[in-house]
């Protein structure tokens, strides 16, 4: 029953249905277990004899993610992401978070950007300080400093009133960051 949601059936060959479908379920017990590479290793393989669903796809970019591999991160789940919106919040919100920081690191911010927002639509609230920190870090690169500003001030909001163990680091810094945008815009004359 899983090959019939997972592969396409045109492209399946005799006898190999029940193997590739335990390989499947291996891929899924590494990614679930955090072991990337051995996912995508198995991932890629069931991609190129079948053509494995978008969720599938969504995983093959988050083993690329924590390969730090973030070219082959954005092109599956750049790919993915728009045919998942009927998934859960929660599981949304791994795919946003880990293309937003794939963009980012690419130094890609108006392909982030986007990303971030949608992040904060399905991501829990404890969450939405990470990703305001970061779209005030992709407009302060692009030198928006009234937005970097203004999204640093709302990170500040929730690294406040949702405690982390790094709560009084990141509060500082953020006051930093904050001052240092402000500093940037130029003065109105009376």
């Amino acid at each position: 029953m899983l090959v019939c949601f997972v592969f396409n059936p045109s492209y399946a060959q005799r006898g190999d249905a029940g193997t590739d479908t335990r390989k499947l379920g291996m891929a899924l017990d590494y990614f679930a277990g955090g072991k990337y590479h051995e996912a995508l290793m198995m991932f890629l393989k069931l991609d190129k004899k079948y053509k494995l669903n978008p969720r599938f796809k969504a995983y093959i970019g988050i083993c690329h993610y924590h390969e730090w591999n973030y070219e082959e991160a954005c092109r599956y789940l750049d790919e993915a992401i728009p045919e998942l919106d009927a998934f859960s919040p929660s599981e949304r919100s791994v795919y946003y978070s880990a293309a937003a920081e794939s963009h980012f690191e690419l130094a890609e911010y108006n392909k982030a950007i986007p990303l971030y927002e949608r992040l904060l639509l399905v991501c829990r609230n404890n969450e939405k300080g990470d990703a305001l920190f970061r779209l005030g870090f992709c407009y302060m690169f692009k030198e928006d400093w009234t937005n970097a500003s203004g999204y640093f001030r709302s990170a500040l909001a929730y690294y406040t009133h949702f405690p982390r163990t790094d709560r009084a680091s990141r509060i500082s810094q953020l006051e930093n960051m904050i001052k240092g945008c402000e500093a940037q815009l130029p003065t109105l004359q009376p």
